[in-house]
């Protein structure tokens, strides 16, 4: 799993950057405000990542910050709604903007995004309506401090293991004592995850 990429950004095309890390050039889908915070080519970048593996392609998808990932998660866990789509609707709204338009039930605002008609923007807002803090951020879990890179990269291999956003959350936050090493974190998450079932 990747968590993060730190580069230079090397090429901007529609839609998608280059970043070189350490002389590999990594093509990263991301959104136009993400996009737009990067800078110049040549500018120094750090990236959180979520990489989607498909039978026939592994791609990568970059956030200019935490909160633009984990709406990106929450839209994704939604029938219906794939890592493109999460995107385009990030490109029209940005995590405040989202949030404001779920919280007013504003289907007129989701369904300026390209691709998204009133079912889906319905969908959007029955799903999110409990789920978006008033910051724009995903609600806090009961319980969780601040998502240090630890337990990002842990919430990231669970993700990756099968477990939804949300449920790899609470499974590193119910760790009592969090380790250093993402692994030993994951096994100990896992622990905690399999102990509640």
């Amino acid at each position: 799993m990747i968590a993060f990429l730190r580069g230079r950004l090397d090429a901007r095309g529609p839609g998608t950057v280059a970043i070189d890390v350490g002389g590999v050039g990594y093509e990263v889908a991301v959104s136009a405000p993400t996009a737009a915070a990067l800078g110049a080519p040549g500018s120094d970048v750090r990236l959180r990542t979520r990489l989607i593996v498909r039978e026939d392609a592994m791609l990568l998808y970059g956030f200019a910050d935490t909160a633009e990932l984990d709406v990106f998660d929450l839209l994704t866990a939604i029938p219906g709604i794939g890592p493109k789509l999460a995107l385009a609707v990030l490109s029209v709204l940005p995590p405040q903007r989202l949030r404001r338009a779920v919280a007013d039930e504003d289907l007129g605002a989701i369904t300026a995004v390209p691709g998204i008609g009133r079912k889906t923007a319905q969908r959007i807002v029955l799903e999110l309506r409990d789920k978006l803090g008033a910051s724009g951020e995903p609600v806090a879990l009961p319980g969780a401090g601040p998502v240090d890179d630890t337990a990002a990269q842990a919430i990231a291999a669970l993700v990756g293991l099968g477990f939804t956003h949300p449920e790899a959350a609470r499974a590193v936050a119910s760790v009592a004592e969090p380790p250093s090493d993402p692994a030993e974190l994951v096994r100990q998450a896992l622990r905690a995850a399999g102990a509640r079932r």
